[in-house]
């Protein structure tokens, strides 16, 4: 397991898939929990309340994975020289 985050560039495809998850869990909560008229189970809007909570959490993990990956690689951003 830990060869697998040896790779950077194995870890840059894993932080966009987390990037992604993370988005469609927020966008998901915030429908569900605010958006939605209908009547739902209190388990199902909990559910959405916590994907509130999760989704930008997977947000965080993922951009902060792609940024240690990007380092690695040597692809990051361009200082400026002064």
């Amino acid at each position: 397991m830990f060869e697998f985050f040896n790779n950077p560039q194995n870890v840059l495809h894993l932080s966009s898939r987390v990037l992604v998850a993370g988005l469609a869990l927020l966008l998901a909560g915030i429908y569900g929990a605010y958006l939605y008229d209908g009547h739902v189970p209190i388990v199902v809007l909990v559910t959405m309340h916590a994907m509130t909570i999760i989704g930008p959490t997977l947000l965080k993990i993922g951009y902060v994975m792609r940024l240690l990956a990007q380092h690695r690689l040597g692809t990051g951003l361009v200082r400026a020289v002064a």
